[in-house]
Formats: structure tokens, C-alpha cells, sequence
């Protein structure tokens, strides 16, 4: 009576993208003539006991699965194909800047910002320089220093949301790899400050992603503490 592992011989194989020639990593391979199911590896490698005629499969999201039946081969190279993503275009809508949101705050609330920034306080005129009254008494007016916490909240808004183009979820995943939870708990703790994304070059910010990726592999999953809250010192009421 002949085992059922018969002729069966332990064989590497890789899987590539077929356009790109990457290697793929996280495919799902079948072999359907013995019920063997496995992943590849992070290098797109993989090991799985064959024999000639059996049948494997090989499959992963966003790609078309590939059937294939081993001859033999001493290594399998699999090729993937990606799928085309089809993307509705009534449902499309272009990101906008940092730079157009801020603008738009201002064409919106520019009742806001005449407030905010009244202009000078020194007035020159026929009979001489003297103080601007309307320009005093819309900065320390009740209206102004409303105005001024207005303009300074959109002023936050825009440099979030430059931070955000800049130091992007995709850019995060793609040097790191991270996804899902793990991603959105690295985007939080190593958030960068407004000034260091203004004065980064593209060189300066990969470096900086694949430094704090180091020390979170160590730590993954610990949560930042939340902000203290403020404790108002003054003396007024």
C-alpha cells in the first residue's frame, strides 16, 4: 500500500505581479489535488510539497487568481495579474488643498478677518497722525477678540490639514507597510509638528517615517495618553 504523500517533493516558487515584476506577498496558494492551503511570505516566497499533476491555485484581493498544473518544475514562478479598479466618476471628487480651504475661510468670514487684523492704529490725515478709533476698538471689542479666536481656528485648520496632505496615510503604509489599526495608532503617536513638514523635503520625511517605525515595531499597539486638560491660572472672573 503506497503512501499518499507518493512522489511528492517539497518545491519553491515566488509570486509576481505580472505587469511590474514585484514580488507579491500574502497570497493565498491551494493545492487542490492534496487540500494543502498556505501563504507566501513577505518576499513573495513560498514552499509546498507537490507532485506532478497536481493542481494550485494561487489568489489574492485586487488580483485576478491563477490556476496552474505542476510539471515538474524545479521552481514555480506564479504571475499575478491586478485587477483594473473601476472608479465611478459622478462619484469623484478632487481633493482640495490646504491652500483653497484657507481661502475659501476667508472669502466666507471676511467679516472675521477685517476684525482680526483691523489695520493700523496710527492714522495720518490732513491735520496729522493721530489713533485709528474704529482699528482700537475692533481689536479690544467683545466682536474682535471673537474674530481673532475665529481666524486663529482656521489658521490650525489649515496647518492640520497641511500636516495631513504631507505626512499621508499612503505614505505611512507604503514605507512601513503598517494597515489598519496599527497604522492609525503610528499616524497618531509620531505625528509630525506643523513646522518640521513646512521645512522637510520628501527625503527628509521618509527618514524621519522609518526612524519612529523602529521604535513603534517594538511597542505597537501602546496608546498615547490623552492631553491634559488646560487649567485656567488667571486671577479674573
Amino acid at each position: 500500500m503506497f503512501s499518499v504523500s507518493y512522489g511528492q517533493s517539497e518545491i519553491g516558487g515566488i509570486v509576481l505581479d505580472v505587469e511590474s515584476k514585484q514580488r507579491i506577498a500574502k497570497v493565498f496558494l491551494v493545492n487542490k489535488s492534496t487540500g494543502e492551503k498556505i501563504y507566501n511570505n513577505s518576499k513573495g516566497e513560498f514552499a509546498m510539497k507537490l507532485r506532478e499533476g497536481d493542481l494550485l491555485i494561487a489568489s489574492k484581493e485586487n488580483y485576478f487568481s491563477d490556476t496552474l498544473v505542476y510539471k515538474g518544475e524545479k521552481v514555480l514562478v506564479i504571475s499575478l495579474k491586478r485587477k483594473a479598479i473601476e472608479i465611478p466618476t459622478v462619484n469623484v471628487v478632487a481633493r482640495r488643498s490646504p491652500e483653497e480651504i484657507l481661502e475659501q475661510r476667508k472669502k466666507e468670514y471676511s467679516r472675521a478677518y477685517r476684525l482680526a487684523d483691523p489695520g493700523d492704529y496710527v492714522s495720518v490725515g490732513q491735520n496729522g497722525a493721530g489713533l485709528s478709533i474704529d482699528a482700537v476698538y475692533n481689536y479690544f471689542s467683545r466682536e474682535g477678540r471673537n474674530a481673532r479666536r475665529l481666524t486663529q481656528y482656521f489658521q490650525k485648520e489649515y496647518e492640520d490639514n497641511y500636516i495631513d496632505m504631507v505626512f499621508s496615510r499612503e505614505l505611512v503604509k507604503r514605507e512601513t507597510g503598517l494597515e489598519g489599526e496599527a497604522l492609525d495608532n503610528f499616524m497618531v503617536r509620531y505625528r509630525p509638528t506643523y513646522a518640521f513638514v513646512l521645512k522637510a523635503t520628501h527625503y527628509d520625511l521618509v527618514k524621519y517615517i522609518k526612524t519612529k517605525y523602529q521604535y513603534f515595531k517594538y511597542i505597537p499597539y501602546i496608546k498615547p495618553l490623552p492631553d491634559l486638560q488646560k487649567i485656567d491660572l488667571s486671577l479674573e472672573k
